[in-house]
């Protein structure tokens, strides 16, 4: 009990006090019907005991009218055993008599076994009262010495900015995402940071590079294609820092800016002190720990660097285009390194399209297609001839000093001239410092990206940052095989900053007797490069250019587009209260639809089917087995664009 007391306090810390939290008892999502949005340990307890003593106080009363009534019967058999009456009725009097002495042994041993129970229960209630109320005494001084020490933290970290070069070395600690800060600085938080083993050993290769001129040929194994490094000019150019920015060749203007984020004050201690260990998508959250984006939004803003895919197009060899595959899988994380804002959690329903045939060649359309677990169905089409899908599910957790955020589902993306279909899964990302210190993000985990008509294979492994490792932070290594396992790249970079690959001229088991292997290499090539962000991007929640045009207002998109979102449009705006306001409006909106949906499917669905699903269908996606993987995912079923097209959108729901 004590244990688990303590370990509830340690929660997140308190920025400044702030009493516009309270209020916001509901499900984040919008839906709190299948468990309570902020469950008491305390009130349970209470409950509890007030429950045992009322039973307590039912057998005690039991045991009363047992001796009583056993009492009274024995005094009238007593009575009818004087009575003269015949001899037959006097042999029936006997049968009767003994039995009322047995039932009356019986009850004794009873009421005697039923008054041990009492006293033994009565002396542990006791017990279990002092202890629990020495365990909440225990635990509100922990949560006021945490609290205040959270607000001495931050008092300390506002005088320091206010010192002369504080803010500026400040600043720049935080725009290069620096978290290698010394282990006096972090002494404080040393219990409550999450460190990993050394990374000595954290990856499996050891490349070596040698000049061009030694080039030699691998062996060839069977079925192996020997592929000349200086011939693949597709993959292997240097590219100079202008070919990666986004060429401006759409007639439409985009925005490039949006209203900077409020200064507001927010408390995180009274919301997630009691929520360790639960779904943080059922975490009762305002908008103030939001950025204006939904999850369809940002799961969008994966296809910032959509050129990679464009350029796979026109690689002959299906190891190098696996290369800029596994480049482009690696981009999707470079916007998370400052993004440490939730963005908004999509109602049921809700969808996001992107139509930027002109620009970007593409077309990506996402909808929400599950609410508990939140699931979004995602299908991109380019115009260069590949496309994109996936359904991806958000399982995340509070742990006290960190959260994890496990994406689940598989990405599929098919090059239709060569046939060539990718299969990968993301990695999971933890955001550290909850309760105290600068809020960091990062990556960790192995991503194995499978070309299912080829076989060829790359194994990408995330490296945990580690305080104690010597190895850069945020880094990501690889290796690219063929189909017989032969290696024939390695990759090597970090996940906010930019690929490289290099081809692998010869490989040997490592001579320090480590099960590693020694990779021979050409120089390395670049592959991907991370845009730099736009001017001013700290006061606009450190949003790419594209970011800052996901929710630009558009004409002709469906009626459950994200960019119509009331209290999302209002939040980005900065009318923050409105936008909670409006928030709860729409939660309330979406639990009475789904009342709805359940209360018509109870007549046609069976109690486990009912429980299974509230009877919600997608619009624009609908379930398919996945033949690759094996598992059931929604695929889209066509129709959106022709309804786009017609101007008829008689078939959306009214979510907003």
């Amino acid at each position: 009990m004590k244990g688990r007391g303590c370990w509830e306090t340690a929660s997140v810390r308190s920025f400044c006090s702030s009493g516009c939290l309270n209020k916001f008892k509901k499900d984040d999502s919008g839906d709190d019907d299948e468990e309570p949005a902020a469950p008491a340990d305390n009130s349970e307890l209470h409950h509890t005991l007030k429950t045992l003593s009322l039973k307590l106080n039912d057998l005690s009363t039991c045991n009363d009218l047992i001796a009583k009534h056993g009492a009274a019967l024995q005094r009238s058999l007593n009575e009818l055993d004087s009575l003269k009456i015949p001899s037959e009725c006097g042999e029936k009097l006997k049968v009767v008599n003994e039995r009322a002495t047995l039932f009356r042994i019986t009850s004794n041993a009873m009421i005697n076994a039923c008054r041990d129970f009492l006293e033994l229960a009565e002396t542990h209630s006791r017990k279990w009262q002092r202890a629990l109320n020495y365990e909440q005494e225990q635990r509100v001084h922990l949560e006021e010495t945490i609290e205040q020490l959270a607000k001495q933290h931050n008092s300390l970290e506002r005088a320091f900015c206010n010192t002369p070069g504080g803010p500026a070395s400040s600043s720049k600690s935080f725009s290069e995402g620096s978290f290698l800060t010394s282990k006096g600085e972090n002494s404080e938080e040393d219990e409550d940071t999450e460190y990993f083993d050394a990374m000595e050993d954290s990856t499996s290769f050891i490349t070596v590079i040698t000049e061009a001129k030694e080039d030699r040929k691998p062996e060839s194994g069977p079925g192996t294609t020997t592929v000349d490094w200086t011939s693949a000019d597709n993959v292997c150019e240097v590219l100079d820092g202008a070919s990666f920015m986004p060429k401006d060749s759409c007639k439409v203007k985009r925005r490039v800016r949006i209203p900077d984020k409020p200064n507001y004050s927010l408390n995180l201690w009274s919301i997630m002190k009691n929520c360790i260990g639960r779904e943080l998508s059922r975490i009762p959250m305002p908008v103030n720990f939001n950025e204006p984006l939904s999850m369809l939004q940002r799961l969008t803003e994966d296809l910032e660097y959509h050129h990679l895919l464009d350029k796979a197009v026109n690689c002959t060899s299906s190891v190098e285009q696996m290369c800029l595959v596994a480049a482009f899988s690696v981009s999707s994380y470079s916007t998370t390194v400052h993004r440490i804002a939730k963005p908004f959690n999509p109602m049921l329903g809700e969808t996001f399209e992107l139509d930027r045939m002109e620009d970007m060649g593409l077309r990506s359309l996402c909808e929400q297609v599950s609410h508990h677990p939140p699931s979004a169905a995602h299908h991109v089409f380019s115009k260069h001839g590949w496309s994109l899908w996936q359904e991806i599910t958000i399982a995340s957790k509070f742990r006290g000093k960190y959260i994890s955020i496990m994406p689940l589902g598989a990405i599929h993306l098919e090059f239709q001239a060569s046939g060539n279909h990718y299969v990968w899964r993301k990695s999971t990302s933890t955001v550290h410092n909850i309760i105290v210190g600068k809020l960091w993000i990062d990556q960790s985990g192995d991503i194995e990206i499978v070309n299912h008509k080829t076989k060829d294979r790359c194994q990408l492994k995330f490296v945990p940052y580690s305080y104690f490792s010597k190895e850069a932070a945020r880094k990501v290594t690889g290796v690219v095989s063929d189909s017989q396992g032969k290696a024939h790249y390695v990759l090597s970079g970090s996940w906010d900053d930019q690929m490289e690959c290099s081809k692998i001229v010869h490989s040997s088991p490592s001579s320090d007797g480590k099960q590693k292997t020694v990779y021979q290499t050409l120089p390395a090539k670049l592959l991907w490069r991370k845009y730099p962000l736009p001017e001013n991007a700290e006061n606009m929640y450190y949003f790419s250019e594209l970011a800052l045009t996901l929710n630009e207002q558009e004409d002709g998109v469906a009626p459950t587009d994200s960019r119509l979102r009331p209290d999302q449009r209002l939040m980005e705006r900065g009318r923050w209260d409105e936008a909670n306001t409006e928030k709860q409006r729409l939660e309330e909106k979406q639990r009475l639809s789904r009342r709805r949906r359940l209360e018509s499917c109870t007549a046609g669905c069976g109690g486990e089917e009912e429980k299974e699903s509230d009877g919600y269908v997608p619009l624009w996606f609908e379930k398919r087995l996945d033949p690759l993987t094996g598992e059931m995912a929604c695929m889209y079923k066509g129709g959106y664009w022709e309804a786009k097209e017609k101007k008829d959108w008689h078939m959306c729901p009214n979510i907003f």
